[in-house]
């Protein structure tokens, strides 16, 4: 991918359509890398690096949790907070199916098939987070009241 042309991602259509204001931001993705590899790269904060996780619960309904960087979700809180018996990563392939995007690429903007967004309640309270744009190696700065607003994510406590 090109320095300096930033993709037109299913992502960047579903944000230009809300009218948001966001940043691109490009970087050389690195395989396992995850956040601390495209914080490093962007000089940001790992913890304003906002992953995109699609998992499932125990009948396989698929869900995304938008989590910091620098933490985990607890998969036994998250259940306990939506209502679920048991929460678990997608195997890469059936997140890839549900999301339309590629694992280490996942947008939570114009996904594939609608899924219930939960967001980690402390993501609200940042000024900017860096979120994935549709693409490996891309990331999209916006205010999280922006996407919260075209989200509409249920806010939970499970960051471990």
């Amino acid at each position: 991918m090109s320095k300096n042309k930033a993709p037109v991602t299913q992502a960047v259509r579903v944000l230009r359509e809300h009218k948001v204001a966001y940043s691109e931001h490009l970087y050389d993705y690195e395989e396992n890398g995850g956040t601390k590899v495209s914080s490093r790269e962007l000089g940001v904060p790992e913890h304003a690096v906002i992953k995109t996780l699609v998992m499932q619960d125990e009948n396989k309904k698929p869900l995304i949790v938008l989590m910091h960087g620098d933490k985990e979700v607890g998969v036994g809180l998250l259940a306990r907070q939506i209502g679920a018996k048991r929460v678990e990563p997608c195997e890469p392939k059936v997140a890839d199916k549900h999301s339309g995007y590629t694992v280490g690429g996942t947008s939570p903007f114009g996904t594939k098939s609608a899924m219930p967004v939960y967001i980690e309640a402390s993501i609200a309270d940042l000024e900017r987070i860096y979120i994935n744009g549709g693409k490996r190696g891309f990331l999209i700065g916006i205010s999280p009241a922006d996407a919260i607003a075209i989200l509409e994510p249920v806010a939970v406590t499970v960051a471990v």
